[in-house]
């Protein structure tokens, strides 16, 4: 488990760093690969049969219709690239990591060393980060899909494991959502030629 959360950090201090969408919505499949991994590894541990479901929910949802929704609009964005300076957002996003361990470490003594839940709140928090920092919306959309897998984590990490009946409500939640996004970012295009939410809120009354 020490090694998927180092996997999914270093991923997502990567994301913080793409400002080529196709490289983006790669990070996010093997993003969503390390969450069902850890899923089928605490179905291991624990011994519930619904982890593994979860963990095959997760490669159909996250790693296969979401990722193939999101390709499916991308080319339609060709042309829509990020300027930003990511160098703002990567110390923003290791700064919450430390801080994040810093706090559950303070808070809950041995526990961070044990446990997933600083690594699933400072993905939270950089899912956040991206959403309140980038400018194209298929971006913004990644930055979501990010949040949520450190939600999920979280929940994962406190519980050990969610009810089956919760984690289905979540993916069908994740799943709507992406797809509204994704259904909103091709009519964007359409209508104003771009998905750049900074030139989209001069269109407000």
């Amino acid at each position: 488990m020490d090694l998927l959360t180092i996997l999914l950090m270093s991923a997502a201090i990567f994301l913080t760093r793409v400002t080529n969408l196709k490289l983006g919505i790669n990070i996010i499949v093997v993003q969503s690969v390390i969450v069902a991994l850890a899923c089928a590894i605490v179905g291991i541990h624990t011994g519930e049969v619904h982890m593994y479901i979860a963990a095959f929910l997760t490669v159909v949802i996250k790693v296969g219709l979401i990722p193939y929704a999101l390709y499916r609009v991308l080319p339609y964005l060709q042309e829509e690239r990020e300027f930003v300076n990511p160098n703002f957002t990567t110390f923003t996003a290791i700064l919450s990591i430390i801080l994040a361990y810093g706090l559950i470490e303070k808070a809950l003594p041995g526990f961070a060393a044990n446990s997933t839940l600083p690594a699933a709140i400072a993905l939270s928090f950089i899912g956040l980060l991206l959403i309140m920092t980038r400018r194209q919306a298929l971006m913004q959309t990644i930055g979501l899909i990010t949040m949520e897998n450190g939600l999920y984590l979280m929940g994962l990490s406190i519980t050990q494991g969610l009810p089956l009946i919760i984690e289905l409500g979540i993916f069908f939640d994740v799943l709507v959502a992406v797809v509204v996004l994704v259904i909103l970012t091709y009519r964007l295009k359409l209508s104003f030629a771009t998905t750049d939410t900074g030139l989209l809120k001069k269109l407000k009354g």
